[in-house]
């Protein structure tokens, strides 16, 4: 049976490892991300994080950006996600360019909203999301061996991970009935079938 205890750990564990974080006026309280079994080699973990904090810096070092919106940036095998609000499309356009700019990065997932920073309400309802998604994870013995990070915000599930198709079928249909999951987004790069490793193309 799945201990909170574990739970707990697990979500300790992230906020040293997920490569994920908000920045911005309304960072406080924001969505939580955790990777379920990280297979990640200590290289590419530190790239990760290399390229996580050069986007925050940069954006940090915009003074609009940083007091008026909320940006969450999270790095995963040189995939970048840049998801939160920002009050004008000028803003959004100018954080992708900030990510852009910075090397490293494969591909670069824009889905940041152009509306007013997310209240604290909403990022306790994302955080209890999140870790439902993870304990249900945990609990399933197909997807103990993938890959998987999980970043919610304003109801909106991004996967990120190395999976299998079957397991990221498995990850979308375990992530839309959770209540409170208004839309589910998959950033994947596909392997075949476990023992083999190779990725394959969307």
């Amino acid at each position: 049976m799945f201990s909170w205890k574990r739970l707990m750990f697990i979500a300790t564990l992230s906020v040293a490892l997920s490569g994920c974080v908000a920045v911005g006026a309304a960072a406080v309280g924001a969505a939580a991300a955790a990777v379920i079994y990280n297979r990640q080699n200590i290289k590419a973990s530190m790239d990760d994080e290399s390229i996580t904090y050069a986007i925050e810096k940069r954006i940090n070092d915009d003074e609009e950006l940083k007091t008026e919106a909320r940006i969450i940036v999270s790095t995963y095998h040189r995939m970048v996600l840049l998801a939160g609000q920002t009050p004008t499309d000028a803003m959004r356009s100018r954080v992708v360019t900030i990510a852009k700019s910075v090397p490293g990065s494969e591909q670069i997932y824009n889905e940041l909203a152009v509306e007013a920073p997310s209240s604290t309400l909403a990022n306790t309802s994302d955080s209890w999301i999140t870790a439902k998604i993870k304990a249900t994870f945990l609990g399933k013995a197909d997807l103990k061996s993938g890959e998987f990070k999980v970043i919610t915000d304003n109801g909106i599930v991004y996967l990120m991970g190395i999976v299998t198709r079957d397991q990221a079928d498995q990850a979308v249909d375990i992530a839309r009935h959770v209540s409170g999951v208004e839309k589910v987004v998959k950033i994947f790069k596909y392997r075949k079938p476990y023992p083999e490793e190779e990725v394959v193309p969307k």
